[in-house]
């Protein structure tokens, strides 16, 4: 079976811009699924170089990269930019997570 790629939303890719505008070096947003967490898997969402074997999702002149390990996991997600009371964050809707903790980066499958 082939998993769809996750899919950035215009306003990760504005927001990614945004912390870049000011850096010697723009980064990419590096979006990983590690294990642990209170649900089981949890994101790991960071700055980081693109590693060679890494999916490149390219926006705005900005890099999210995916490693080829968590790329299974984030099959048809949506990375996006919220801002909320709460704070302002990158998060994932993920229609392969069963279900998912209140702290919106632990899920489980």
């Amino acid at each position: 079976m082939l998993s769809i790629p996750p899919k950035v939303t215009d306003r990760a890719f504005a927001r990614l811009a945004e912390i870049n505008e000011d850096a010697d070096a723009p980064q990419a947003l590096r979006v990983a699924v590690e294990g642990g967490g209170c649900s089981g898997f949890q994101y790991e969402i960071k700055l980081d170089v693109p590693d060679a074997d890494d999916l490149v999702l390219e926006g705005l002149g900005q890099k999210v990269v995916v490693d080829t390990v968590s790329l299974p996991f984030l099959a048809n997600a949506v990375i996006d930019f919220t801002e909320e009371l709460i704070g302002a964050r990158f998060t994932i809707e993920n229609p392969n997570a069963t279900s998912s903790c209140g702290c919106g980066t632990s899920f489980s499958m």
